[in-house]
């Protein structure tokens, strides 16, 4: 027969006050050390004689690791000093991975924002002497490139989304199988490659004329595969307690898939949409095969060549020692790169306007 225990045995064992390592560096460390790191890399840099500014960078990276490293572990120990690497080694992966993209933006808005104005967007190249003279514009490629990659959304858009429905609700089987294996082969073809196919089959296998809608189809060629994979993944992440709730108030799937998989979807589909638009935005090889290059407007994407802003860029800056040529090559590069970035924002937007909304 066991005794109750005493009032001394049931006092509660107080809870730690401190974590397993009392000693913390401060908030301001890591700022101060990114500041020491990047000044050491420089002086560094100078007194060795190293020109490349890149070096410099690599060298402050390592000195902002290995310090971080050592104060950490002087002052947290080693357990918390192997987070604060890793931690270390993620922001330096992430600055690594933002400055091209800076650099890109930056050198581009220095050398095509001369050049972009209401003039150089409203008028095309026909009756300028490329060759020697300024003047003209880029109205005819911007058309061109907004009507092909339309069209090519159009055709690949629907195509893909309902090839991710099928693979996610409703797949089963070697077909699935099947369907999945194509769609992965299609990731990874070449642009040029899907322009030959509908060269042969399009345009000389069944007489079709060079035109606008022929590039959109080898652009849509590229831009399914896309779709379907960021659409499958978009799907999948949404979650079954919502399908099977559905199916308990009576919906039919088709209509759970329409009213509540796809709007709790549309924003990561509205995304993938995108990224496949900036996946065929530059393509340059399948377009001027397929599209051919014109200096005048051609309003008609079914009907003779047209001009896309990719060819546009690559005729204008394959006329060697033409700084004409040049400036409007990076003016079109510009406008490219503005035309990608607005149909994002559209796109967020709609998305955003689209999804359901939640009560709070």
């Amino acid at each position: 027969m066991t005794t109750a225990p005493s009032v001394a045995d049931r006092t509660p064992v107080p809870l730690l006050r401190h974590s397993l390592t009392a000693a913390r560096l401060p908030r301001w460390a890591p700022p101060g050390i990114a500041v020491l790191a990047i000044a050491l890399g420089c002086a560094i840099g100078a007194g060795f004689g190293l020109v490349s500014h890149l070096q410099w960078g690599l060298i402050a990276a390592l000195l902002f690791v290995a310090i971080t490293f050592g104060l950490s572990a002087r002052v947290e120990g080693v357990r918390q000093a192997k987070d604060r690497i890793a931690t270390s080694l993620i922001w330096v992966a992430f600055i690594l991975a933002i400055i091209p993209l800076v650099s890109l933006m930056v050198y581009t808005i220095q050398q095509g924002a001369g050049v972009v104005n209401g003039d150089f967007l409203s008028h095309s190249m026909r009756g300028v002497v490329a060759s020697s003279g300024p003047g003209g514009g880029v109205y005819h490629a911007l058309l061109g490139t907004l009507q092909q990659i339309g069209l090519a959304t159009a055709i690949a858009a629907p195509i893909g989304l309902l090839t991710a429905v099928y693979l996610v609700e409703y797949g089963r089987g070697p077909l699935a199988k099947v369907v999945t294996f194509f769609v992965d082969v299609m990731t990874g073809i070449p642009s040029i490659v899907a322009g030959l196919f509908v060269l042969s089959v399009w345009n000389i296998g069944l007489g079709f004329a060079y035109s606008g809608f022929s590039g959109s189809l080898a652009l849509a060629i590229l831009m399914m595969p896309v779709v379907v994979r960021s659409t499958e993944e978009m799907l999948k992440l949404v979650p079954n307690e919502l399908r099977e709730a559905s199916y308990a108030l009576g919906v039919p799937k088709w209509k759970t898939i329409l009213r509540i998989v796809l709007p709790t979807a549309i924003g990561g589909i509205a995304t993938g949409v995108m990224l496949a638009i900036a996946r065929i935005a530059g393509e340059t090889a399948p377009v001027m095969m397929l599209v051919g290059v014109w200096d005048s407007i051609n309003a008609n994407p079914f009907v003779g060549p047209q001009e896309s802003l990719p060819v546009f860029i690559w005729q204008q800056y394959s006329q060697v020692n033409n700084q004409y040529g040049y400036a409007r090559a990076w003016g079109a590069a510009l406008v490219l790169i503005a035309l990608v970035m607005g149909l994002n924002l559209i796109a967020r937007g709609i998305a955003r306007w689209r999804s359901p909304k939640t009560g709070h």
